[in-house]
């Protein structure tokens, strides 16, 4: 399902976003209605949308559309892609008038495997903002996958960690959970997980994974998700904080879509 501004999307509507990628996005898991931070959701499509066209977006007009993509039973990935068909490559500044792009998947069986990652140094452009532009994400994960691992993870120069391609990172010393304090795109689910649990942020880099008891990624589409290798470190496939942060937010109450 693809709908723009609530009716049926032509090809011809979305060839400025895809020849620009210049655009702000959120995606969302439906369970049932209902979705875990939408409140989040919305302040981040509310605060994209100011710093990439200078203009406000209208949250419940966001709901409205998001819903004809959600059936009220079973599980779906909602994306809501806002962008500006008009936009001219030679003057971004002139780009001011939004579109809702909404557009729906199955949403996968939870818990999902664990994942194995490999470090790589990249910095995203404009980490606070969650940009439709993807390709060094997605380059990334290709080169990791290529190497026989699952995904990427970023590291910037100084081998400190911030975050994976589509999620975030997190880490279990033996006696809390950390978080790395990087500059990276921060998650629905993991704010989430930091209300519900007690917590450390602080910098974490590839030499500190020895002292690790365990890692795990977070984001709406996965939830909670063992990492269970990074580049020759191995790490648990399953531990007890990993289950027990899957519980605490699987216990967080959705809000009707």
């Amino acid at each position: 399902m693809a709908e723009l501004n609530g009716e049926p999307v032509e090809p011809a509507q979305l060839q400025n976003l895809a020849l620009t990628n210049y655009g702000h996005f959120t995606s969302m898991r439906v369970d049932d209605g209902r979705v875990r931070g939408l409140s989040l959701h919305m302040e981040r499509l509310q605060r994209d949308c100011r710093t990439l066209f200078g203009t406000d977006i209208d949250p419940q007009r966001v709901r409205e559309l998001a819903r004809r993509a959600a059936p009220s039973t079973g599980s779906t990935t909602v994306r809501v892609t806002v962008f500006d068909p008009s936009l001219d490559l030679g003057h971004p500044d002139k780009a001011d008038d939004p579109h809702i792009l909404v557009t729906s998947r199955p949403a996968g069986a939870l818990p999902l495997p664990p994942l194995k990652v490999q470090s790589t140094t990249y910095v995203r452009d404009v980490p606070s903002v969650k940009s439709v532009g993807l390709f060094a994400t997605l380059h990334h994960r290709r080169q990791a996958q290529l190497n026989g691992f699952d995904d990427a993870l970023f590291v910037d120069q100084e081998h400190v960690i911030s975050e994976g391609g589509t999620w975030n990172i997190g880490f279990f010393d033996g006696s809390r959970v950390i978080w790395p304090s990087a500059d990276c795109l921060v998650g629905v689910t993991m704010d989430l997980l930091k209300a519900a649990h007690d917590h450390e942020t602080r910098s974490v880099r590839l030499d500190d994974l020895t002292n690790m008891r365990a890692a795990f990624a977070t984001n709406a589409a996965i939830g909670v998700r063992a990492v269970s290798a990074i580049d020759g470190i191995e790490l648990p496939e399953s531990h007890a904080i990993i289950d027990t942060l899957r519980k605490e937010y699987m216990e967080i109450e959705g809000d009707l879509l």
